[in-house]
C-alpha cells in the first residue's frame, strides 16, 4: 500500500476510534476521508478528531442547516518524478 493509502487508513482508523463513521474514497490523485459529525461530540473527541485530520494535506468542516456537519480530509497521492508521469503522450 502506498504511503498516501496508509495515511488515509490511519486517519480513518483514528476517526473511528473517536466515535465517527468515516468513508474513504480513492481518486486518481488523492484519497478523501469523510465523516458525519454529531452535534453532541465532546471536547475530548474534537481534540482527537483534529489530531487525526492533521495527518492529511487538507481538511475542513462543511456545516449546513439541512445536512448537518461533514468533516472532510484529503490525502494527496505521490506523483512519480520520472517516467510515465501523465500516461502515454505526457512523458517528458
Amino acid at each position: 500500500m502506498p504511503a498516501s493509502g496508509k495515511t488515509a487508513a490511519a486517519l480513518a482508523a483514528r476517526l473511528s476510534a473517536a466515535g465517527l463513521c468515516p468513508r474513504v474514497e480513492e481518486h486518481t490523485r488523492f484519497t478523501t476521508v469523510e465523516a458525519e459529525v454529531p452535534d453532541t461530540l465532546s471536547a475530548d473527541c474534537w481534540r482527537e478528531v483534529l489530531d487525526a485530520v492533521a495527518l492529511s494535506d487538507r481538511f475542513g468542516l462543511l456545516a449546513t442547516s439541512l445536512n448537518g456537519r461533514t468533516l472532510w480530509a484529503v490525502v494527496r497521492k505521490t506523483v512519480p518524478t520520472t517516467g510515465d508521469v501523465g500516461g502515454p503522450g505526457y512523458q517528458r
